[in-house]
């Protein structure tokens, strides 16, 4: 949905794209927390599905959304109250500022569906029913994207929108939307038209429970809460909740440091992060898949298997975000125009773009042994890793390069290859270690 946001928004300018860009990762640093709800009903409920013990992976899902609603319901309410106050911490251009809280003030709202959404993934990831979530993120994503152009551009900016791709006539398509009078919102637009789609992502996860295989095998409808199993969900979840906020807030500082630099810099490197999620997703799926199986057979005590999960993974990750990254090297002038027409932030893109297809190798390892790891259920470890190299090396190495010694933009996307090779390197060492075997969920 963050992929789509930008690239609709981006044929508004430098401005509006880093004002989403600024908007969604602070948003997405408070969900961050709630993909910690995912690995820990995903690890539980993959552990018990080895055991054959089937009523306590739906006891998982209901620990999940318990911590969901405990967690998400007040944030979404905070982020939207307090937009106004927080978006100035991180970004002061004016022109930038009041479209930024614009959109996190009603992207906010949705953090409490997203968090229920990533509760749902665990649950039916955990239990190998990852088709489900592909049906329902694929039409989630269709309904973003036709939102977004409607709320965005409005029924008159569509059909300028659409011309504005050189060499092919896509005007047409502007008829779509002829049925309801969409307002032209910009960002606003973007903003609700994500809300709308993560409400209907939760809806239609919440309908596959019907389902007579789901529903009488894991017993969805008991309601059931297990004290036990959960405070070991919360086990699970903290270290990774934590990580995932101070992770995503350096992130956010990571743009700040950039916008300091320039508004056209912070547009490239959001529109650079954006076009990394067609990298990353692939190998975060994969890594899901893992996660799964190393939990699965855990359970089942096959430890063999368990091992050949995580070497296939990996050798998956490697060849599909490696060769993703060659593309990222070969041809990023042919790439980063999709998303914006502003000169001055395609060649800071391609730049950036370059230098991140360098370590996709690298990142398909660190990514995939995370999701290993979390499988296994140790989350404390690379929780800690990532984020003592994100706030003891990255950041303070990427405000030096970029501010103090005048490096300017490639100063912090240096700092993000050295951070990117940094985590892989020790979490291959951690997995190779082989004290994940012994964890007893």
């Amino acid at each position: 949905m963050n992929l789509a946001d930008v690239a609709m928004v981006g044929r508004l300018g430098a401005n509006a794209l880093a004002a989403t860009g600024m908007g969604a990762m602070l948003v997405w640093a408070v969900l961050s927390f709630s993909i910690s709800f995912r690995t820990a009903t995903q690890t539980v409920a993959s552990r018990r599905l080895g055991q054959r013990r089937y009523k306590e992976c739906g006891i998982a899902l209901h620990n999940g959304h318990l911590l969901a609603l405990v967690f998400g319901l007040p944030l979404s309410i905070l982020g939207y109250a307090f937009a106004d106050r927080i978006v100035p911490l991180f970004i002061t251009d004016v022109n930038v500022v009041s479209k930024s809280i614009d959109y996190t003030a009603i992207a906010a709202l949705s953090i409490f569906f997203s968090s229920a959404g990533f509760v749902f993934q665990g649950f039916f990831t955990g239990v190998e029913k990852t088709r489900v979530h592909m049906k329902v993120t694929i039409v989630a994503n269709l309904l973003n994207v036709y939102l977004n152009a409607g709320l965005i551009y409005g029924q008159e900016g569509l059909k300028q929108f659409f011309n504005s791709f050189e060499g092919v006539d896509l005007s047409w398509l502007a008829s779509l939307w002829g049925w309801y009078s969409f307002p032209a919102m910009g960002v606003k637009g973007a903003a609700l038209a994500t809300l709308i789609a993560s409400t209907w992502m939760t809806v239609h996860y919440f309908l596959y429970l019907f389902e007579p295989e789901i529903r009488k095998r894991f017993e969805v409808f008991s309601l059931r809460l297990n004290k036990e199993m959960i405070f070991r969900q919360i086990r699970l979840a903290l270290p990774q909740g934590a990580q995932g906020m101070l992770v995503t807030v350096g992130f956010a500082l990571f743009y700040k440091i950039v916008g300091m630099i320039g508004t056209i810099e912070l547009a490239a490197t959001e529109v650079v992060f954006t076009i990394l999620q067609t990298s990353f997703m692939p190998g975060a799926g994969i890594g899901q898949g893992c996660a799964t199986l190393v939990g699965k057979y855990m359970g089942e005590k096959d430890l063999r298997k368990a091992e050949i999960s995580i070497v296939e993974g990996v050798r998956w990750s490697f060849w599909i975000m490696g060769s993703i990254g060659v593309v990222f090297l070969m041809v990023p002038q042919f790439i980063i125009p999709i998303f914006t027409n502003d000169p001055q932030v395609i060649k800071n893109g391609i730049i950036g773009l370059r230098l991140a297809g360098l370590v996709q190798f690298a990142d398909a390892f660190g990514l995939t042994l995370w999701f290993a790891l979390s499988g296994a259920g140790n989350t404390k470890f690379p929780a800690v890793v990532e984020a003592m190299i994100m706030w003891l090396f990255f950041l303070p190495a990427g405000y030096f390069t970029g501010i103090v010694l005048g490096w300017g933009f490639i100063g912090p996307w240096v700092c993000l290859g050295l951070y990117i090779l940094l985590f892989a390197s020790i979490l291959t060492w951690k997995v190779a270690q082989g004290d994940w075997k012994e964890i007893d969920l």
